[in-house]
């Protein structure tokens, strides 16, 4: 089974380091990207990079954040099936939620970070992400303490440095799950399939993710009903415009002492009051 995350240490791959002063030969480790086949009742409806760990938390969370499936209880069960060309994720799942598959597919090959892959018509994208009833929201400081921990729970990017995360949190800033992925939208789909298959909440606490915030992101968010979203760079105007829609809290340029809330406005009045007064302005971006 492909699920452990020593699955995805390749062996080092010997480099040269070219300096001013001279060269210098080591090994070093090679982030591993395989493609992953997403099977629905034997229907085969997205192929992904990503990483090969925690697949079957992955093909979950892509489902069900996706809108593919409407809850976690239309999917029956997963099994992986590995081969040299790749891994293969089969779902099988509810016929409602087969007969909606039907009508959507898509077959593709996603990249890296892959956002409209497979969508071949305006018409198709739909960015409604629905509202987020009201909940508590973390302050800014609650969510700087998370990014403070946040580098020591990434094992695979401290070996590879080409890794995303996407991290839960509590309220007041505990980090308590970490997932890993080459692409940003495999590390949340991690993430939020870990929490599905853990049968865990998604109103008591937040995301973090070692990302700029895109509108996929936010809205992935929303359809889960995570209440605040906090991103390391800066998010884009749609990802701001999907979050004030769905009642969500953003956050970004989150770094040292500094955290930007893009929707304090849209908070209680407790809470934007604690947003404004913790989150500075930064202008720069990565």
């Amino acid at each position: 089974m492909v699920s452990d995350a020593a699955d995805d240490l390749p062996a080092p791959v010997r480099i040269l380091t070219v300096q001013r002063f001279g060269e210098r030969a080591r090994d070093d480790h090679v982030a591993v990207e395989t493609p992953v086949a997403l099977v629905f009742n034997g229907i085969s409806h997205a192929v992904m990079m990503a990483s090969p760990a925690d697949l079957e938390a992955f093909a979950l969370g892509f489902a069900v954040s996706e809108g593919l499936l409407t809850s976690p209880a239309e999917c029956f069960g997963i099994a992986l099936k590995v081969s040299a060309e790749g891994v293969e994720a089969h779902l099988h799942v509810a016929a409602s939620a087969e007969a909606r598959l039907k009508e959507t597919r898509r077959n593709l090959v996603g990249r890296t970070g892959c956002g409209l892959c497979g969508i071949d018509s305006l018409r198709a994208l739909d960015l409604r992400p629905g509202h987020i009833a009201a909940s508590v929201r973390p302050t800014a400081a609650a969510v700087l303490k998370a990014f403070a921990d946040l580098p020591s729970r990434q094992p695979l990017n401290t070996l590879t440095g080409a890794h995303h995360a996407a991290g839960w949190a509590t309220l007041d800033g505990e980090l308590l799950q970490v997932m890993e992925d080459v692409g940003r939208h495999n590390a949340l789909d991690k993430l939020l399939g870990q929490r599905l298959l853990n049968k865990q909440r998604f109103d008591d606490g937040f995301v973090v993710m070692s990302s700029r915030a895109s509108y996929e992101l936010v809205l992935k968010c929303a359809r889960m009903g995570v209440p605040t979203l906090a991103t390391i760079s800066a998010p884009t105007s749609l990802a701001v415009e999907i979050a004030r829609q769905a009642g969500m809290g953003l956050f970004g340029f989150c770094r040292g002492e500094t955290a930007v809330s893009y929707t304090g406005d849209q908070s209680s009045p407790s809470s934007s009051n604690r947003a404004r007064t913790h989150a500075n302005s930064s202008g720069s971006a990565s």
